[in-house]
């Protein structure tokens, strides 16, 4: 799965408009050795239509941010008159967003709580619509040269959490105690996380912590990349993000559910059979009224996401592309 990734984007054509500023240049390191992500097989390539033009707001998620721009540089590629703008500072941003009609789109990296289902359903009488787009494996990552086997999700709970929920004994904050050996033994741990607008800080909290608290250490970043960045240059450190933000400079520990389980790394396959305890679905939420069609540039734009083109570039991406048996179930709620 080596590919080159550039997580700087500045992308603008006389038709088509989509600013992205993220950090630095990423390579990807091969260490899914064990099996490449796979396409579905059945999934058909997009079919052009006639009429397809206007603009397209897209606000929210940081780490669909990638996908996003991908996917709308291979809509324009179809479309040329249509105008693109994708804003991503966090899934927190996307339903307020929806609500005041400023996005069509809101990508998100959780699920609405039921408060931002509620403030939508006030204004307009019915829930939004949730479109899963692709499967992301939540990735605890360590520099490359930190010789951690494996960690359970107690221990990680005890790494990250001043409430321990999970189960921990004590407070984890030296590698030795998660059997680290040698000079990095008494190494105090360096912790990287999102902040609060952020929906992987949300689920990490919810499905990591038990909901319980982070410790006052961990230093809150802007954006997935900026996680991993810290965790590159830092021998130290420990952080997490999407799977598709992984770097040469880092690398994935494999995770167990509970103590006595074998640690799972987070691959395509480890993923879809759940033996990778941490993993979600990438969301885009769109405004449809019951028993009304969907807008068709926003219904156009998710066809696009959903065919052999746009699953591809899931993959490319890193991530985890969907099943076309999962795809055509969701197609059929936009009718």
């Amino acid at each position: 799965m080596a590919h080159g990734r550039n997580k700087t984007f500045q992308w603008m054509g006389a038709a088509c408009s989509l600013v992205l500023f993220l950090a630095g240049p990423l390579v990807v390191a091969d260490v899914f050795a064990e099996g490449a992500i796979q396409v579905d097989s059945k999934l058909k390539a997009y079919g052009k239509t006639q009429g397809v033009s206007g603009n397209l707001n897209s606000i929210g998620s940081d780490t669909l941010n990638n996908l996003m721009t991908l996917w709308a540089e291979g809509f324009r590629k179809q479309y040329p008159g249509v105008k693109i703008q994708i804003e991503g500072k966090g899934s927190s941003t996307a339903p307020p967003a929806l609500i005041e009609g400023t996005a069509q789109v809101g990508p998100m990296s959780r699920p609405m709580k039921a408060t931002e289902i509620d403030s939508f359903e006030r204004k307009y009488k019915y829930k939004p619509t949730a479109i899963p787009v692709a499967i992301d494996a939540l990735a605890v990552y360590v520099n490359k040269d930190n010789p951690i086997q494996g960690l359970t999700l107690a221990q990680l709970d005890a790494i990250f959490s001043k409430t321990r929920r999970a189960g921990g004994r004590e407070n984890i904050d030296r590698w030795g105690q998660v059997g680290v050996t040698g000079d990095m033994a008494n190494t105090p741990i360096s912790l990287y996380g999102r902040n609060s607008a952020s929906g992987t800080y949300g689920f990490f909290k919810e499905h990591a912590l038990k909901k319980g608290d982070y410790k006052d250490e961990v230093k809150e970043q802007p954006g997935s990349a900026s996680v991993v960045q810290g965790v590159t240059e830092d021998l130290a450190g420990i952080g997490y993000s999407g799977i598709g933000y992984m770097t040469s400079g880092t690398r994935p520990v494999p995770l167990a559910a509970k103590e006595g389980k074998t640690p799972k790394t987070p691959t395509q396959e480890n993923t879809l059979n759940g033996s990778y305890p941490l993993w979600r679905h990438l969301l885009l939420y769109v405004n449809k009224a019951p028993n009304k069609p969907l807008d068709p540039l926003v219904k156009e734009f998710i066809k696009f996401i959903y065919s052999k083109e746009g699953q591809t570039i899931v993959v490319k991406d890193g991530f985890f592309p969907l099943s076309q048996a999962m795809i055509q179930k969701e197609l059929s709620k936009l009718e």
